[in-house]
């Protein structure tokens, strides 16, 4: 491979070619820097397309979450990648972002491990805090959800109050907490009960419930309903 990079894509055998390898083999067999390769289309003159979607990927820690969150001026720190680049690149993952959430958005969440699905892959691998909200109506079908705070790697501040003018303007009758410990632990702390408990009493208010907190750390979970602390699903 040491040699191929020194050509442009047009050059490297077929099998090594992005487009070709998905026409032949499929687009599952291509990886992800060999699709960010296909939208970047042409590389520069030291560097193929496939250089710079590496390139593109390194940037974020080579975390698709991450290079989601990434705007133009980011992207175009990249040696190689213009605005133009940049702009296709977010297209592609707004897209992608969008197709995950309508499929979602019919998803009815009747036990904790079913929170824990949606948001593992959107906090399960941080390595700081996050704090998001999963709406839901009447059927407990998920309306959408929120990011409320993003912190450091021992906590985040959370604003009931934000929490509640969403859950309003969404109409949800229903709110799954969700947060994330990058520790690895998914003991609640007493920070967590608190908060709970806090915005548990402002839903009220509201005829809105809250139905589970739930904690994520790497691929396991902690459901606040289903350690009898809160509601239930």
């Amino acid at each position: 491979m040491d040699d191929q990079k020194k050509l442009t894509i047009k050059e490297w055998n077929a099998d090594d070619r992005p487009r070709e390898k998905m026409l032949a083999k499929g687009i599952s067999a291509l990886s992800d820097a060999e699709l960010l390769a296909i939208l970047i289309s042409t590389g520069t003159k030291s560097q193929s397309a496939l250089d710079l979607a590496r390139a593109v990927l390194a940037s974020a820690g080579n975390n698709l979450r991450l290079l989601g969150k990434r705007t133009v001026s980011d992207f175009v720190k990249v040696d190689g990648i213009g605005k133009a680049k940049a702009i296709t690149i977010m297209a592609a993952l707004e897209l992608g972002r969008r197709r995950g959430e309508g499929e979602l958005d019919i998803f009815k969440i009747e036990k904790s491990s079913d929170a824990f699905e949606i948001m593992r892959p959107v906090v399960g691998d941080l390595s700081y805090e996050q704090f998001w909200v999963v709406f839901l109506n009447r059927a407990n079908r998920m309306i959408d959800k929120a990011l409320i705070s993003s912190g450091g790697v021992s906590g985040t501040t959370v604003d009931v109050r934000v929490i509640m003018k969403l859950a309003i303007e969404k109409l949800a009758t229903s709110l799954i907490l969700v947060h994330n410990h990058p520790s690895g632990n998914i003991t609640a702390s007493s920070e967590d009960k608190n908060i709970t408990s806090r915005i548990a009493a402002a839903a009220k208010f509201f005829d809105i419930r809250v139905m589970d907190h739930i904690i994520i750390a790497d691929n396991k979970y902690f459901s606040f309903a289903d350690a009898g602390m809160i509601g239930g699903l």
